[in-house]
């Protein structure tokens, strides 16, 4: 079972290619799937990486440009056909329902599921979804449109029971749940056990951001500080920095930056322009100020 791992489904750009797929990724927290973006070719690379359809809940949009958001019809009708039968929900600014009611009125009457729309404003840093497992809170990002990315937060786990002490202190089976969450044990004669001697810290838990499409914008820096692990778009070489900044978009080198600055653990980078073959040079840019900069490919897991 994954703990928390990254799926690369596509890295690409707006402009197809044969060598990237339009941007998406797929978070496995636990078992629990959740889908950020869903560009065009996402269901066909989640066959190839052997991702179950029926353990994805949740899908958040970045922004409405199509190659984060043209998957998201198909990908919907496949859910239909594969039987699912519980909720889905969307995420994302108040483009995205305006955008797919029209097509799902069309093309996907009938579904035998629920689909609901969590509308957000990308402007603003703020919490999205919390669940069991972990919290997600936007990123504004500074885009030709409404846009923000999204920072998944793990929630803490539980401590480990030392199964030797609690047997030591005979520490009652229906107590277990609260020794986990911090209690201390008193036993029958009044003496109290601390916590610390009846468990062992759990890991801790881990933040992963995801940051496309975006120019440099250092106002995201003390929201992501000190993340696990960053996504951030790379779309174009330093040479290219003009068209960068016409676009709103950022070049390997402001990437990693944005990683220095935010002292985050580790970066990889994504979202290459269709004008590079070789995506080599974009890591060397980055690697001299983030060393160890991981260049983002399909079908690529890693582990927060």
């Amino acid at each position: 079972m994954a703990d928390f791992d990254i799926n690369i489904l596509g890295c690409g750009s707006a402009l197809p290619t044969t060598r990237h797929l339009a941007t998406s990724q797929i978070i496995d927290l636990r078992d629990k799937l959740y889908m950020i973006d869903c560009g065009e070719g996402t269901q066909v690379q989640m066959r190839r990486m052997r991702i179950k359809f029926s353990r994805l809940n949740h899908i958040f949009i970045s922004h409405l440009h199509g190659d984060h958001c043209f998957g998201l019809p198909g990908l919907i009708s496949t859910l239909g056909m594969l039987g699912r039968n519980g909720e889905l929900v969307i995420h994302g600014p108040k483009e995205i329902e305006s955008y797919m009611r029209p097509i799902l009125d069309i093309f996907c009457k009938g579904l035998p599921y629920e689909i609901r729309f969590n509308l957000i404003d990308p402007t603003t840093h703020s919490l999205v979804m919390e669940d069991r497992s972990l919290s997600v809170y936007s990123i504004p990002l500074k885009h030709r449109i409404p846009c923000c990315g999204y920072l998944f937060a793990e929630k803490a786990k539980e401590a480990h029971i030392i199964r030797e002490m609690t047997d030591f202190y005979q520490v009652p089976v229906r107590m277990m749940q609260e020794i986990k969450r911090g209690a201390d044990f008193v036993t029958p004669e009044g003496e109290v056990i601390p916590n610390a001697r009846l468990t062992r810290p759990a890991v801790a838990p881990k933040r992963y951001a995801y940051c496309s499409d975006t120019a440099f914008h250092s106002s995201i820096i003390p929201i992501i500080e000190g993340v696990d692990l960053l996504y951030h778009e790379a779309t174009f070489a330093e040479c290219d920095a003009a068209r960068a900044k016409e676009t709103f978009h950022s070049t390997a080198r402001q990437a990693a930056e944005i990683a220095y600055k935010a002292q985050v653990k580790r970066l990889v980078i994504g979202h290459y322009s269709a004008r590079y073959e070789d995506m080599a040079p974009l890591k060397k840019e980055a690697d001299k100020i983030f060393p160890g900069t991981i260049l983002g490919e399909e079908g690529m897991r890693l582990s927060v």
